[in-house]
C-alpha cells in the first residue's frame, strides 16, 4: 500500500480564525498523515502471520477510513483558505452548478451554513460533485468517515470539529466561525476542485 506525505499549505491572516488554530490544526491533520502511514507499517508487520494476528489486522483495517479521511478532507479545509478571500465568479461553471442542483446561490450558502451549526455532533458539512449524475449534493459526515458519498469526490468541506473553531469562539461562536470560513473561503480553490472533479 502507497504511504502519503503531508501537504504544505500557505495560508495568509486570516479574518477571526487565529493563525495559532491554524498552526494547531495543521498538526491535527500531520498526524492523519502520520497515522495512517503508521497503519500501513504495522499492517505490513503483522502480515507475515495472518492467522495469528487476524483480529488486529482487522481492527487496523477498520481504521484506515478514519485516518485517511482525516487526511483527505483536511487537505480540501486547508486548501480552500490559501490566496486569500475570494469571491465565486458570475457565471462561473461551479456557480452555474450550485444554481441548478442546490436553488438560488444566497439560498445555498444559507442551507449549507444552517447544515453546518445545526447538525449534532462533530464532523463536517460538505459539498460534493457526483460524477455519475453530474450533479452537486450537500451532505454531513459524522465524525471524518461516516457518511461519506460513494464514487463523489468533495469539492468543499467545511470542517466543524470542536478543534477547528473553540480556542477562537468558544463552543457557543460556532455560527461565527461559520461566517468567518466563508468571509475567508477562496471560491477560486473551490471552482478549480469542481473543474477537477469533472475531468
Amino acid at each position: 500500500m502507497k504511504k502519503y506525505t503531508e501537504k504544505t499549505f500557505n495560508i495568509p491572516t486570516l479574518s477571526g480564525i487565529s493563525t495559532k488554530t491554524i498552526e494547531e490544526h495543521i498538526k491535527l491533520y500531520q498526524g492523519y498523515v502520520k497515522n495512517f502511514n503508521s497503519i500501513i507499517d504495522k499492517l505490513m508487520e503483522y502480515k507475515k502471520d495472518r492467522e495469528a494476528n487476524s483480529y488486529v489486522i482487522g481492527e487496523l483495517r477498520r481504521r484506515i477510513s478514519f485516518e485517511y479521511n482525516g487526511m483527505r478532507n483536511h487537505e480540501v479545509y486547508f486548501s480552500s483558505l490559501e490566496g486569500g478571500s475570494k469571491s465565486l465568479a458570475e457565471g462561473s461553471s461551479l456557480k452555474k452548478a450550485i444554481e441548478t442542483y442546490c436553488g438560488p446561490f444566497d439560498e445555498f450558502i444559507a442551507g449549507f451554513k444552517n447544515m453546518a451549526t445545526t447538525t449534532r455532533g462533530i464532523g463536517w458539512a460538505v459539498l460534493w460533485y457526483d460524477k455519475k449524475d453530474d450533479c452537486l449534493i450537500a451532505s454531513w459526515i459524522d465524525e471524518q468517515h461516516l457518511g461519506q458519498l460513494n464514487g463523489c469526490e468533495m469539492i468543499l468541506g467545511l470542517d466543524m470539529w470542536e478543534h477547528s473553531y473553540v480556542a477562537d469562539y468558544q463552543p457557543s461562536g460556532k455560527k461565527q466561525y461559520v461566517e468567518d470560513f466563508f468571509a475567508n473561503l477562496n471560491w477560486s480553490v473551490i471552482e478549480e476542485n469542481f473543474k477537477k472533479a469533472k475531468n
